[in-house]
């Protein structure tokens, strides 16, 4: 569950961008975030941990079932993960049966690890808010998202009930350096 929180985490920061163009099929940039530190906290058993960052911060860090050598980290390593999401948008067509599918990959070197997921979902436009400037979605097992809107032509182009597409490639990558 976790790991679904963080990746819709990184896909909303993403989708963000798409709201503005509700072409047919919207395809964004790839959006990269890098984060490198060293661990200073690790739960095993729950996937998690916290990097302390050169600047000091802490970022805490859900690791995927997929990076199979996990445990094989520990406090004072220094890391560094990768995300890279790829994200497409489009209204669905009336009558086009929902998806919700996860496709994962994983791929292990030496000292690092890949996995990546294709994240496909149907989600419905549950509420419109013209005067906040934002829209809410409602997707499978009980995933709900608001976002603002920032070019308020959209909300000519939809309206409660329309049936979005998300499509969603993230790959993360993990290497201990």
């Amino acid at each position: 569950m976790k790991r679904a929180m963080t990746m819709l985490s990184a896909f909303a920061v993403v989708w963000a961008l798409a709201l503005p163009s509700w072409a047919q099929v919207k395809e964004l940039p790839t959006a990269t975030t890098t984060i490198a530190g060293t661990i200073e906290t690790i739960d095993q058993g729950k996937r998690a941990m916290n990097i302390k960052t050169a600047d000091g911060k802490f970022v805490a860090v859900n690791v995927p079932q997929s990076v199979k050598r996990f445990g094989e980290l520990k406090v004072g390593d220094k890391v560094k993960m990768t995300y890279n999401n790829n994200v497409m948008v489009r209204v669905k067509p009336p009558g086009e049966p929902a998806v919700d599918t996860a496709d994962k990959t994983y791929t292990k070197g030496e000292t690092s690890g890949t996995a990546g997921m294709v994240r496909r979902m149907t989600a419905t436009i549950v509420d419109i808010d013209k005067s906040a400037s934002s829209i809410t979605f409602a997707g499978p097992n009980e995933w709900k998202y608001s976002r603002r809107v920032v070019d308020p032509a959209v909300f000519d182009q939809v309206k409660v009930g329309d049936r979005v597409d998300i499509i969603w490639n993230t790959d993360l990558t993990v290497s201990k350096e």
